[in-house]
């Protein structure tokens, strides 16, 4: 009916047929530029020279698009956080790596590597040198080999006592570390919540807060300590051998150490120096008691000999990754997948295998036990 229609119009009113062909273009045209809907299966239409309409999307299209998109962002995120972890294990490495070199320099300069000082009950204080007479931790002992000699100097005044000079020095240095000290996969160096400060030469910490270290020096198997160290005369009478430390299970940095290149009879490149230390996943970054980490992680770096600062290593002490909810205050460890860190007493720096077997940690750990021993 329409077609018969159309075509008498067109046939006998050629005129009427164009009047009615341009109000059809021109509603078109309107419908377009005006928020005009098409129907479904619509085609583009041509409605100016070179100016084409479009149709919009359809919500199951915006929907597919949003997928892909979804699909995309989920293959390529664990891409990327894998290449951030690769990047902060390399940044760890070289943290171990500067502490290497720093340690060569020190034995360069006194002839000793750096000694692990006396307790946890004793700061370190600059007026005492290097060496066993060095109440401050093997961190401390670093610093002017790091660029660091003004922080190492803080309090130096000539003057080997335990006056209010030197506390009020420690409490300013318990504020402050280097980034290096500090696993980039852990937490920054800032002060977090930590016991102590009330020792022989320092003061209780202001809102007991202190910098901490994420690395530890090797004391190998033995762990020896005498805890009456409460003056600075008890400290200078310190005597490794009376505590019972012998060279074929001991390593390089403990009580009052200071151990020569001689001394490391199995040989430098055999022979752990330091390494990442083992920390509770859940309690990195601790602001009170209650999510502070037990006995590796609760005092400040700069302090003596502590499992803080350092860590022993054997066939009952191996390595582990941190977890959570575990405490093992007196491993090496990492928070890195697979290996952690270790360096070496020539400098070298490599990751270990968790899995690593037992005797040989051991044999590195311990500086002169005359066992054969490789670096897996």
């Amino acid at each position: 009916m329409f077609l018969r229609t159309f075509f008498i119009i067109f046939h006998f009113h050629p005129l009427t047929f164009s009047k009615i062909w341009f109000k059809i273009k021109f509603k078109i045209k309107n419908e377009n530029e005006f928020g005009g809907k098409f129907q479904r299966g619509t085609k583009m239409k041509k409605t100016k020279p070179g100016t084409l309409v479009r149709p919009a999307f359809t919500l199951v299209e915006l929907l597919v698009v949003i997928a892909i998109i979804g699909m995309l962002v989920g293959l390529l995120l664990p891409a990327v956080q894998q290449a951030r972890e690769a990047a902060r294990t390399m940044q760890c490495s070289n943290h171990l790596k500067q502490m290497g070199l720093a340690a060569l320099n020190h034995e360069s300069t006194v002839k000793t590597l750096p000694s692990g000082g006396w307790l946890y009950s004793v700061d370190g204080d600059p007026d005492f040198g290097f060496g066993r007479k060095q109440p401050g931790s093997w961190h401390y002992n670093l610093l002017p080999f790091l660029e660091a000699n003004s922080l190492w100097q803080l309090g130096q005044d000539g003057n080997q006592t335990a006056d209010q000079n030197i506390k009020n020095a420690n409490e300013t240095r318990s504020k402050m570390s280097l980034p290096l000290f500090n696993c980039p996969s852990r937490r920054a160096a800032v002060p977090y919540y930590a016991v102590g400060g009330d020792g022989v030469n320092s003061t209780t910490y202001v809102d007991k807060m202190a910098v901490k270290g994420d690395y530890g020096g090797c004391t190998g198997t033995q762990w020896l300590y005498d805890s009456g160290v409460n003056s600075y005369s008890k400290g200078l009478s310190l005597d490794p051998q009376k505590l019972g430390y012998k060279a074929s299970e001991s390593g390089v940095a403990y009580v009052a150490s200071a151990i020569t290149f001689g001394e490391i009879r199995d040989g430098t490149s055999n022979t752990f120096l330091c390494g990442e230390k083992y920390l509770r996943a859940d309690r990195y970054t601790p602001s009170s008691a209650a999510d502070s980490y037990g006995g590796g992680d609760d005092r400040c770096i700069w302090q003596g000999f502590d499992n803080d600062t350092l860590r022993r290593a054997g066939r009952d002490y191996r390595p582990f990754q941190d977890r959570q909810g575990a405490d093992y205050d007196y491993l090496f460890g990492s928070p890195h997948a697979g290996a952690l860190g270790m360096t070496m007493a020539d400098g070298s720096t490599h990751r270990i295998s968790y899995s690593i077997d037992d005797e040989t940690w051991q044999d590195l750990a311990n500086r002169s036990d005359g066992n054969a021993v490789t670096i897996p």
